[in-house]
């Protein structure tokens, strides 16, 4: 099968099959949501949003978390991975909003990453989740399973999966197509034991045909 017809099938099955796909990450505006991105680094949405609502609450604006002193928001983020680094992050991001962008979170995907605690991944997340920007963010489960569809070939790091998947991948379908392969990798094709058996893929995905998985 050519990468074109494979990606047809893909993008038609997902079409089909989720026509819905949104981040599961809970969020009112664009902060909130660069707070639970920051958090969720290395650990899962349902712990983040047990966290997010007693610190929005605490710090509801930019303005609040950026008068924080980190080893506050630390108490509130304690149950996540990484927490004294997130603190920081977070104070971090929070007061460069305020000196750079008044406050408002940018849409710009390279502006996004002079953000402390926002890297490339996180800033294609926040301008395509909020902004609906034609941005893929490569994360673990993206990385994973389109190199095992085989929608990725060769891609030794994020960076070069994104530039492969927006080259194929329609437009206007690129921001819904992250949250595809995103929940696809964290409920079927999973890292340790893929459910290929409930794998409509499974007929052109190069990893069940090569470890022949019955």
């Amino acid at each position: 099968m050519k990468k074109a017809e494979l990606y047809d099938f893909v993008i038609q099955y997902f079409q089909n099959e989720m026509p819905i796909a949104e981040t599961e990450l809970e969020y009112k505006n664009p902060y909130e949501l660069i707070v639970a991105v920051i958090l969720s680094a290395q650990c899962t949405d349902k712990r983040v949003n047990l966290i997010t609502p007693e610190l929005i609450k605490r710090f509801p604006n930019p303005a609040k978390m950026a008068a924080a002193d980190p080893a506050e928001v630390l108490d509130y983020i304690k149950s996540c991975s990484y927490p004294n680094n997130k603190s920081k992050h977070l104070v971090g991001m929070a007061k460069k909003l305020i000196e750079l962008f008044d406050g408002k979170v940018p849409d710009d995907v390279d502006d996004l990453q002079k953000l402390p605690g926002v890297g490339r991944k996180t800033a294609n997340v926040i301008a395509s989740v909020v902004f609906n920007k034609p941005a893929m963010a490569v994360d673990t489960h993206v990385f994973r399973v389109a190199a095992r569809i085989g929608l990725s070939t060769n891609a030794k790091n994020p960076l070069q999966t994104e530039m492969q998947l927006i080259k194929h991948i329609p437009e206007h379908l690129i921001a819904k197509a992250h949250h595809w392969l995103i929940l696809h990798g964290r409920y079927v094709c999973i890292a340790r034991k893929p459910k290929c058996e409930n794998c409509g893929l499974k007929t052109v995905c190069n990893y069940y045909q090569k470890e022949k998985i019955v």
